[in-house]
């Protein structure tokens, strides 16, 4: 039996010691596939933007018309003889866009239109084949990180809507005398869009840092800034419904003039309906009102935007401070940008700045927003 030991006496190299603590063991499950899903998040988003910019293209050469079913699994597959064109072509002169717009459009210019509007349905597809797979892979290999499957479901469940609303705006453009589809559906449409857009960013950046470096960001997050990074969103998002509206009814063309509207600060006859219908429709269809709308909201926003600026660069979090910055130079931007679209008359290449324009300023807002609600905390030496 051995003997007794001194409690003074040195425990030897081979007596068992406590195992040594592991840091991050409740993070380990938690931020489990992080990294990977966000890159797989950061390929939607890309493919958004792509849809969204093709979008405004199909709507700047008035091709979303131009394919008169829609057909989501055949229609992936384009014409592939003379013969198949020449249906589709047939179906097409049925529509009243042809009819009463483009009844001297040849097969080689239908080509020319079918072919962006069939690019941006196809780019629909292959988000969702993206969405499904990746969703699939994560959860079959557990990478999806812990209280997210609900998150990434709703992300499917919106690109799944978007595509039956897309069908339910064109076919406003298929029926009685309409050459255009309906404004207001154009604007449900690219709402919807810039929503999945947001969310997809939002996760972006949640996912861009540790669970417990977010939780404890928020302890110190600023209320007051986060809730005018609400406002800015909540304004940003409304213009781009009223921008929408404008390019619905090719608004932006009709007035190429600033600051004033064709000499007038209220655009004349702003109440007029063409068809003498009830008032309220000039709302979505008169091209002064519509466009003056936007004008003055693009105003206020900026009004905002500098209010929440006065406030954000007074923010403990430099990182903060300097995301509100970017969010005044970007709005500035666009106010500029809208300006030349209007000024030349809403060209190609300028209509299509501005809606790539638009997406900037959503993303630099969730940014600061982000930021706002969990900001990067740093020492007196400016490390994190």
């Amino acid at each position: 039996m051995a003997g007794q030991r001194s409690i003074f006496e040195d425990v030897g190299s081979d007596t068992p010691r406590p195992p040594t603590p592991r840091g991050g063991m409740i993070d380990a499950g938690r931020d489990r596939g992080r990294r990977s899903v966000r890159i797989w998040l950061i390929v939607i988003f890309a493919l958004v933007v792509a849809m969204i910019a093709v979008g405004g293209l199909t709507r700047l050469t008035d091709s979303g018309l131009s394919i008169t079913e829609w057909r989501p699994v055949t229609g992936a597959i384009p014409p592939l003889s003379d013969a198949d064109w020449q249906a589709e072509f047939a179906k097409y002169q049925q529509s009243p866009e042809y009819r009463l717009q483009n009844s001297q459009m040849d097969l080689q210019a239908f080509k020319t239109i079918f072919w962006w509007e069939w690019g941006h349905r196809l780019l629909g597809r292959v988000i969702g084949l993206v969405w499904a797979a990746g969703l699939v892979f994560f959860a079959a290999t557990r990478r999806v990180p812990a209280g997210w499957m609900g998150r990434l479901l709703m992300l499917g469940v919106l690109g799944g809507l978007q595509g039956a609303i897309g069908w339910w705006m064109v076919a406003s453009g298929l029926q009685g005398d309409r050459v255009d589809v309906a404004s207001y559906r154009l604007a449900v449409h690219l709402g919807l869009a810039f929503a999945i857009l947001g969310l997809a960013f939002w996760m972006i950046l949640d996912l861009g840092r540790r669970e417990t470096d977010l939780i404890q960001a928020r302890r110190v997050g600023e209320r007051r800034l986060f809730g005018l990074g609400t406002g800015l969103m909540h304004m940003a998002f409304l213009q781009i419904l009223l921008g929408a509206l404008v390019a619905g009814i090719d608004a932006g063309r009709a007035f190429p003039t600033w600051p004033l509207m064709n000499g007038s600060f209220f655009p004349a006859d702003a109440f007029y309906v063409p068809d003498g219908g009830a008032t309220w429709r000039a709302f979505f269809e008169n091209p002064g009102l519509v466009q003056f709308i936007h004008r003055m909201f693009g105003y206020l926003l900026f009004a905002f935007a500098i209010v929440a600026w006065l406030r954000g660069r007074k923010s403990a979090h430099p990182v903060t401070a300097g995301a509100f910055t970017l969010v005044l130079v970007g709005i500035l931007a666009q106010i500029a940008l809208g300006i030349f679209t209007a000024l030349y008359a809403a060209p190609l290449e300028l209509g299509l700045a501005h809606q790539l324009g638009a997406i900037m300023v959503l993303c630099f807002i969730l940014r600061a927003r982000h930021l706002a609600q969990s900001p990067i905390v740093q020492s007196i030496r400016g490390s994190h």
